[in-house]
């Protein structure tokens, strides 16, 4: 892989980077996705950087796939919806230049971990619902989508992210929002129509705030007949497998979210 491209694109007043990383050797575009990967870091922190140490990594390395990663406006100085309006502008830049960057157009997938898998899926209803790109696979991992307490969010002190933390997050991130009426952008497990999202694979430790709004969001997925699939790790902590990829259970984890992906690529396209 060579080293990354940075580029700037305009957005009104502001200027969003993207970090644009793209296989060293060439082939056959045909199955090869453009991917949007998202960073997390509960909505305000975080960069475009992380690309490094995380899933995304291997997508361009061992799978050939194009991805862009955009260093979104976080919500300690810029609140929702800024971040949302940066990833969509980055995915319209995305479908843009395909042929440029060297993917099939109609390969276009999203992912992304924590506050990155909450903007993955937000991004995805946003899609669906202003009808400019479409999004053939999503990839959320541990995505963090419901402001509210759930049963696994209420109470919690796992290591990483907890309750405090939570609440703390999303209080930044909705500052300004009226509370009895969150937009389902910000908060996706409001949503109550789940047609016409794209496929999704994800998967989530069992003792970490985010376990119930993940296995709702796939449930709800399965419910409107959209091919999802989770996988659910014993005694996993918040980003698990993003500090502990060397080990055992991370080595089983990142194996299986990149066989996903290679069965994604295969199988998965949209007409843009």
């Amino acid at each position: 892989m060579r080293k990354y491209k940075v580029r700037k694109i305009k957005i009104g007043e502001n200027k969003l980077k993207l970090l644009i990383a793209t296989p060293k050797n060439k082939k056959d575009i045909s199955d090869t996705p453009g991917v949007l990967w998202i960073h997390g870091g509960g909505y305000a922190t975080g960069m475009a950087e992380m690309f490094y140490f995380t899933r995304a990594k291997a997508l361009v390395k061992k799978y050939g796939a194009v991805v862009v990663c955009p260093n979104y406006r976080l919500s300690f100085k810029h609140p929702y919806p800024a971040a949302l309006e940066d990833c969509y502008e980055a995915l319209k830049y995305l479908k843009d230049h395909a042929s440029e960057l060297g993917f099939n157009k109609d390969k276009i997938f999203v992912g992304g971990e924590s506050a990155g898998g909450g903007l993955t899926v937000a991004l995805c209803m946003y899609a669906r619902d202003k009808k400019e790109v479409n999004i053939a696979y999503q990839m959320p991992l541990y995505p963090m989508i419901d402001y509210r307490d759930t049963e696994s969010s209420r109470d919690n002190h796992a290591p990483i992210w907890n309750t405090k933390r939570n609440h703390a997050a999303w209080k930044m991130y909705l500052k300004g929002v009226d509370t009895s009426s969150v937009p389902v952008y910000a908060s996706p497990s409001l949503e109550t129509d789940y047609k016409d999202l794209p496929p999704c694979y994800t998967f989530v430790g069992d003792i970490e705030p985010f376990y119930q709004e993940t296995i709702s969001y796939i449930n709800n997925l399965k419910e409107a007949n959209i091919e999802a699939n989770v996988d659910v790790y014993k005694n996993w902590f918040h980003a698990y497998d993003m500090f502990f990829p060397f080990s055992k259970k991370g080595k089983i984890a990142i194996e299986k979210f990149e066989k996903e992906f290679e069965c994604a690529m295969k199988n998965y396209s949209n007409y843009n």
